[in-house]
């Protein structure tokens, strides 16, 4: 019994009897005019169904009333937005016509039922039924009395039946089209990729950051040496200050999606690496050929975090070691590749992250990542199209 009772203790159940009556409004008012012609009202509803813009109206109605709800462009049931084709149109069409059927409907039976429950009230005590009421109750008994409540229960039962087909069909007829769906995704893929490069971001400027720190101040803890410390302090500095500036960056792209990216390092900006990795303790060999300025924005910003990473998991993992470095273009082709002496503490292919973003960043761009063991050294090679 509490459970039919649910429907009724539910704001949304009497917003879509709302909904219902509103349907009916204008069709009253035509009917006014002229009651001959009803038949137009439907064809003049028909007409109003190819109007764009009636769909954004039907869809901020429907939105509201029968859902209950603001529209949220993240979970649109229903898409109040102009109709963009003809297939759009028809269906605004049909729903016109099936929200003045079934609002019709209700509207006659919340006015005739009532009414039947008061003829079956007035005839059990002896009275007499009112003729404008659609079904007519014969004769006067007393056990018409037990019959009151039926007329109203079946119009609860309609509001909420009705109610629930319209709402139905509102999905159906107002819900966002195919194409719409196909555009909702590519948003979604998008702002998902988006998140996923911050997160990139984050992890290899702040990872780095952290792992040169850690480095450096285990180095001058163990050397002792006054000059050797104050070097490990002024690279601490540095590293710091950068990461502080990545983070800020990224910080500004999360409080403003629209913001244009602007100030992300690139390859040009791969001494500064270097130079940090060597401060740590590595040895560094590193090889530049070609113009990396030449390199194209997207590519040289991604393979600055390549390289970034690939120097963070040497030090990490193997410490101060010799670090090969190899950054070249040949062709269409920005190679980049980073070699250390393979260690039991470098994790195995596949693993961690870091190197699971560097391949992420390197498939995002068209191109190809390895990483692992390679000849006793721990290898990780890029290759990106510059196109």
């Amino acid at each position: 019994m509490v459970r039919l009772l649910c429907p009724f203790r539910r704001a949304v159940t009497y917003t879509r009897w709302l909904h219902l009556f509103v349907a009916v409004v204008w069709p009253v008012m035509w009917y006014l005019i002229d009651n001959t012609r009803m038949y137009l009202a439907a064809v003049l509803l028909a007409v109003a169904g190819l109007v764009p813009a009636m769909r954004t109206v039907e869809g901020v109605q429907a939105t509201g009333l029968l859902l209950g709800r603001r529209y949220d462009e993240r979970d649109a049931e229903i898409v109040p937005a102009p109709s963009s084709t003809w297939a759009d149109r028809g269906r605004t069409v049909v729903w016109l016509e099936c929200r003045l059927f079934l609002g019709g409907g209700v509207a006659f039976l919340t006015i005739q039922l009532p009414m039947l429950a008061m003829d079956l009230a007035s005839t059990a005590r002896g009275g007499g039924a009112d003729p404008a009421t659609f079904v007519r109750v014969p004769g006067q008994h007393w056990w018409h009395a037990l019959l009151v409540p039926v007329p109203l229960l079946v119009l609860a039962a309609v509001v909420v039946l009705v109610g629930n087909l319209i709402t139905a069909l509102a999905r159906r007829l107002l819900g966002p089209s195919p194409a719409e769906r196909l555009a909702a995704l590519e948003a979604r893929t998008d702002q998902l990729l988006e998140r996923n490069r911050i997160a990139h971001e984050l992890h290899d400027s702040i990872g780095h950051a952290l792992t040169v720190a850690v480095v450096q101040a285990g180095a001058a803890r163990a050397a002792g040496d006054p000059a050797f410390t104050e070097r490990a302090l002024d690279a601490i500095e540095e590293t710091g200050r950068a990461a502080l500036e990545d983070l800020e960056r990224v910080l500004g792209i999360l409080r403003e999606p629209d913001r244009p990216v602007a100030g992300r390092p690139t390859l040009v900006d791969a001494g500064r690496l270097l130079e940090s990795a060597r401060a740590s303790g590595a040895t560094v060999d590193a090889e530049v050929n070609g113009a990396l300025d030449t390199v194209p924005g997207p590519v040289s910003r991604e393979g600055y975090r390549i390289l970034q990473e690939s120097l963070t998991n040497a030090l990490r993992h193997a410490g101060a070691v010799p670090v090969t470095v190899r950054v070249g273009v040949a062709g269409a082709t920005l190679l980049l590749e980073v070699r250390n002496p393979l260690t039991d503490g470098v994790p195995g292919p596949g693993r961690g992250s870091g190197l699971r973003g560097i391949r992420e960043r390197a498939a995002l761009l068209g191109g190809r990542a390895w990483t692992g063991p390679d000849a006793g050294d721990w290898r990780v090679r890029a290759e990106l199209p510059l196109g």
